[in-house]
């Protein structure tokens, strides 16, 4: 089995790459960059700026470093330089080469900060997530058994040095908090920013509670408003807003949370093996946030932009997915149990005449089998990819 699994974002980035002089690629820590990039443009110099040299040579004489990297130049960590983005802003106006300049960063909020004060309109952002259920699918790694596949999640370094769980999240949480969230926070706070990270855990596909969250963790709601988004910004979490388009009822208005790794969710939920999730109380909870999590980064690796909601009245009528496309909607009911149940079809179909364009309706479980059902689509949990095709 080859060490580099093939990504499904490749084929978008070549395409877009046709179209600007600068690429930038973000994403969480360790989720395969570098190795993507490497990978895809052999004949590109390689420039880090964790490199101390390579710190020191541009900040001593940055025209005649970019003299020597002026253009096909992977850079590396860019966001420790932010004079080189004004640099790049004049190299460009005088020549726009596509994928001229291919900027990467593990610390996003600052590498987006630069991008979007000097290379506005001169660069395509793009997101390379751990790896999705596709890629480990394609590569042949993907587990057969649902709760392995949830609990070791896709960082490509645990899946290709099969590194157990444990020993990989709890090296990449301190990574991550000593690199990328110290500095950001005060540092007599970072014991309570991983009591925070826990806590958020606990809140994982439900909706988001600050007053929750800030009474369990003993910090103040603008405190947990502000490192949620840290994590958002470092690509640990997102959230999923609710679909409230032309409904007379009251809908709610607050997001759900979610991880974009099952296997560091769960890590943060002291689960120590996939029997433990099989019996654990929030499994349901950890299974949503896996459909939701793999479909969200299949789509953004696909370069797709398929737009995903979740419903949720007053009346507490709910549906997990809307899958919102022009003139039609499909709702997905989002189940870990092995058998699809009547009530699921009951509840869709009720939650259908809310809305007014044409309606699709499907379900996902924890089974094996997909099939349609009397006219609903049931997939299997390994077969997320087929709500895309």
């Amino acid at each position: 089995m080859k060490s580099f699994v093939d990504r499904g974002l490749t084929r978008h980035l070549r395409e877009v790459g046709q179209y600007f002089p600068i690429i930038s690629l973000t994403g969480p820590r360790q989720a395969g960059k570098t190795t993507l990039l490497r990978e895809m443009y052999p004949d590109y110099k390689y420039v880090s700026f964790e490199n101390p040299k390579i710190d020191a040579a541009f900040k001593e004489d940055p025209e005649a470093f970019l003299n020597a990297y002026n253009q096909y130049v992977i850079f590396d960590e860019a966001q420790n330089v932010p004079d080189l983005f004004s640099y790049l802003q004049g190299m460009v106006d005088d020549q726009r080469t596509p994928s001229r300049f291919i900027l990467s960063g593990s610390q996003n909020f600052l590498l987006r900060k630069n991008i979007t004060q000097s290379l506005a309109g001169r660069v395509v952002p793009l997101t390379l997530f751990p790896l999705d259920q596709s890629e480990l699918t394609n590569s042949n790694r993907l587990s057969e058994y649902r709760n392995d596949a949830i609990f070791r999640g896709g960082y490509p370094g645990l899946e290709i040095a099969s590194i157990p769980p444990g020993v990989f999240y709890g090296a990449y949480l301190q990574t991550y908090i000593e690199r990328d969230v110290q500095g950001l926070i005060d540092s007599t706070n970072l014991t309570t920013f991983k009591i925070f990270l826990k806590v958020c855990a606990s809140f994982s596909g439900q909706l988001m509670n600050y007053s929750s969250i800030s009474k369990a963790v003993g910090v103040s709601v603008p405190t947990v408003k502000s490192w949620l988004s840290i994590l958002e910004q470092s690509y640990l979490i997102f959230t999923l807003v609710p679909y409230f388009k032309n409904f007379k009822k009251r809908l709610v208005k607050s997001p759900k949370l979610y991880f974009y790794d099952t296997g560091l969710l769960c890590y943060l939920l002291d689960i120590e093996s996939p029997e433990m999730l099989g019996k654990h109380v929030a499994s349901g909870a950890i299974f949503e946030n896996y459909v939701v999590s793999e479909v969200h980064k299949m789509n953004v690796h696909r370069g797709k932009e398929n737009k995903f909601y979740f419903y949720r009245d007053s009346t507490k009528l709910e549906v997990d997915l809307v899958e919102d496309r022009a003139f039609k909607a499909k709702l997905w009911e989002i189940k870990s149990a092995l058998e699809v149940d009547t009530r699921q079809v009951n509840n869709l179909a009720l939650v259908a005449r809310n809305f007014d364009q044409l309606i699709q309706k499907g379900i996902i479980y924890g089974g094996g089998i997909s099939e349609y059902r009397e006219g609903i689509q049931v997939l299997a949990w390994n077969d997320l990819k087929a709500m895309l095709d």
